[in-house]
C-alpha cells in the first residue's frame, strides 16, 4: 500500500442478488490522492462493486467506511461523484446547460454553483463548442462532459466505469491526460478492460475474478508475480485458471 491516509476501506463485503452470491467477502483499502483500478473479466463483480462504494446499492454484508461514513451517507455531503459506463449528457441541452444542471443540483448556494460550473468548463475543454447542443457532440466530446461533471464538484472520491470505453485513440488519450492530471485534487476509483490504459493510470490495482479478489498491487507488482513484462498478460495468467 502507497504510503498516504486512507480514505476507503472495504472489509469483507458480500453482495447477494437472487440468492446467488455476486461478490464473495471483498477486502481491501484505498489511499487518498492516487488512481486506484478495480479490473476483471466479465461478470467478476466490478460494476457491483463500484455501485456499493458510490452508494447506489445500499443493501450489502459487509463493511465500507469512506472518512469515518457509510457510502450512502458519504454520497448525501457530495463526497462521492460516479460515472457510470453508460452515462450520458442530456442531448437537448448546450454543454454548458447540463454542467450547470449538475451544478446546482450538487452546490449549497448560487457562488458554489457558478465555482463549479466554472471548473467544469475549464475540465470539458470543449472550447466555442460548450454552447452547441449535446446531440452535436462526437462520443469522446461527450465523454468529456461527463467527466468532467463528475469532477467538477469537487468529490473526495471520483468512481468512473469505463471512461474511455468506444472512443477513438485521440479522445481516449485526451480523457486519460485529464484523469491524470486530477488526482492531484480528488481520489480516483476506475474500472477498465484496456489493461494497457490500467497499467499507464493506475498507482494501485485490484483485479477480481468470480467475485473474489485474486491479485492486488501496483501494476508492476502484479506483472511480477506472473512473471510476465505486463498488466495484459498478468490479466491473462490470473484468470485462466477461474472459473468466470
Amino acid at each position: 500500500m502507497i504510503n498516504k491516509d486512507i480514505i476507503l476501506s472495504v472489509t469483507d463485503l458480500k453482495k447477494y442478488f437472487a440468492k446467488k452470491e455476486i461478490l464473495k467477502g471483498l477486502t481491501f483499502s484505498v489511499a487518498s490522492n492516487i488512481i486506484f483500478g478495480i479490473i476483471g473479466p466479465n461478470g467478476a463483480g466490478k460494476t457491483t462493486t463500484l455501485r456499493v462504494l458510490s452508494g447506489i446499492i445500499r443493501h450489502y454484508e459487509g463493511k465500507v467506511n469512506i472518512l469515518d461514513l457509510t457510502p450512502q451517507k458519504a454520497k448525501e455531503l457530495g463526497y462521492i461523484s460516479y460515472m457510470p459506463e453508460d452515462s450520458f449528457p442530456y442531448d437537448r441541452l448546450t454543454g454548458r446547460e447540463n454542467l450547470e444542471f449538475y451544478a446546482n443540483i450538487y452546490a449549497k448556494n448560487k457562488k458554489e454553483a457558478e465555482e463549479f460550473l466554472e471548473k467544469g468548463i475549464k475540465i470539458a475543454n470543449l472550447g466555442d463548442r460548450i454552447d452547441d447542443k449535446a446531440s452535436e457532440y462526437s462520443r469522446g466530446m461527450k465523454r468529456r462532459l461527463m467527466i468532467a461533471r463528475t469532477l467538477m464538484v469537487n468529490p473526495k472520491i471520483a468512481i468512473l466505469d469505463e471512461p474511455t470505453s468506444a472512443l477513438d485513440v485521440e479522445s481516449a488519450v485526451n480523457i486519460r491526460k485529464l484523469i491524470r492530471q486530477m488526482k492531484e485534487e480528488t481520489t480516483v476509483i476506475l474500472s477498465s478492460h484496456n489493461m494497457l490504459e490500467v497499467e499507464f493510470l493506475c498507482d494501485e490495482i485490484i483485479l477480481i475474478n468470480d467475485g473474489k479478489i485474486i491479485s492486488e498491487g501496483t501494476p508492476k507488482e502484479i506483472s511480477e508475480k506472473y512473471g510476465v513484462s505486463n498488466l495484459e498478460e498478468a490479466f491473462i495468467h490470473a484468470t485462466s485458471g477461474v472459473n468466470n
